[in-house]
């Protein structure tokens, strides 16, 4: 699969704030920026186009032919790469085109998600999906929640503290977790999404069967999280388009039963983002657009620690693919393990470290989370700093003179 991710580049915001510095419209500096584009699954065929004329002024290398074939680095300042998607969709090199074009916007906001009647407007904050777990095994808090009255104070409490929608599930996907029938993942769920929702809830439904999503997205659910992407029945994404619901595509490498035996990667980012693009393709094939599309790369599920850490450092390349970005690390055994092996309840400081990491670096559109109320503190204080722009009165100035003046 063709895929181009950027790998480096100066931020549009970081370049806008030089420009008002100077006094000038942001639209100058993107001249100045540059961006260091990874292109990896190219057919002989692009390949022998993009050798034939290398892109004016940018730089070109390729990789080594035998044992890294189809792969490139394309770098230059962000109007050279411009043209240079636009010369290859001249050139009939349309599948290039397009993923050197979403490469590019990869650091603008993606476009708003629809959820039912709400519309999230992606890029200005980091929003929180909260975890309720109806279930008797689920790794961090199974048991707890699994009567229909206490899984409903709970969602209500987590959306007292804040959380902007509740993610509501009856089969664990822990590592090793068996299947539970789709009659008793129906029972858990389906009441508790019908009550949280009628008391004006945003709520998802955490399940890979379309029964299932069926029956919550009739309840009053207006997203559907699946782990599998859309991978293990074939029923599910007709389901969700017919109901113009959103959803949440994860990666998963394997099973629940089986993910973490050994998972093994060639490059970990590279596989998970085609393995999204799979799954996105999936989504639009069965009519349900961008605009209500998350993707999740499946932080743990079939991924060693240092798996996860490489895609949470590197999650801002997935954006190629034009979607909004959920990311879920609350409470996993990965932070346990950096934090001198905590088990599950006495990791809330590590969740909340590599949320407000994430999304101090923009990495993440949503959070999936357990301790809602911290975490939205962390994340306040997170996206401020991501969003800063004051530095000073001459960064107020523009081309009409100093703000403010007559």
């Amino acid at each position: 699969m063709l895929l181009v991710r950027p790998v480096a580049r100066l931020e549009r915001s970081d370049l806008s704030h030089a420009a008002a510095r100077l006094g000038l419209p942001g639209a100058r500096a993107e001249a100045h920026g540059g961006m260091v584009l990874l292109v990896s699954g190219m057919e002989a065929s692009v390949a022998s186009w993009l050798c034939s004329g290398p892109p004016a002024g940018c730089r070109l290398d390729l990789g080594e032919a035998t044992s890294r074939p189809g792969t490139a680095l394309v770098s230059g300042p962000l109007p050279a790469l411009a043209a240079f998607a636009a010369r290859a969709e001249t050139a009939g090199q349309g599948a290039l085109a397009a993923a050197l074009g979403r490469a590019l916007e990869a650091d603008r906001p993606p476009s708003p998600l629809h959820l039912g009647r709400a519309r999230w407007v992606l890029g200005e904050r980091t929003r929180v999906m909260g975890v309720v777990n109806v279930t008797p095994d689920s790794f961090s808090d199974g048991g707890r929640f699994l009567q229909e009255d206490a899984a409903v104070a709970h969602g209500e409490s987590l959306a007292a503290d804040g959380a902007d929608i509740l993610d509501v599930g009856g089969e664990s996907t822990r590592p090793g977790a068996a299947r539970v029938p789709v009659e008793e993942e129906l029972r858990r769920v389906v009441p508790v999404i019908r009550r949280l929702a009628s008391a004006g809830a945003l709520v998802s439904v955490d399940t890979s069967r379309h029964e299932v999503a069926r029956a919550a997205l009739e309840a009053g659910a207006v997203l559907v999280n699946d782990v599998s992407g859309f991978r293990w029945d074939p029923l599910l994404a007709p389901v969700v388009a017919e109901a113009n619901a959103a959803c949440c595509l994860m990666h998963v490498q394997g099973t629940p039963d089986t993910m973490q035996r050994s998972p093994r990667y060639g490059d970990v980012v590279e596989e998970v983002m085609a393995g999204l693009a799979g799954s996105l393709a999936l989504a639009e094939a069965a009519g349900i657009p961008r605009g209500r599309v998350l993707l999740d790369p499946g932080i743990g599920f079939g991924k060693t620690a240092g798996h996860n850490l490489a895609l949470l450092r590197r999650a801002g390349e997935l954006r190629s693919l034009g979607c909004g970005l959920l990311v879920g690390t609350s409470r996993k055994a990965f932070l346990g393990t950096l934090c001198g092996d905590k088990p599950a309840g006495e990791r809330l400081w590590a969740t909340v470290g590599s949320v407000a990491a994430l999304a101090a670096r923009g990495g993440a559109d949503v959070v999936r989370v357990h301790d809602v109320a911290e975490v939205r503190d962390a994340l306040a204080v997170a996206d401020a700093i991501r969003d800063a722009g004051c530095g000073g009165d001459l960064y107020a100035r523009t081309v009409a003179g100093p703000a403010g003046a007559p």
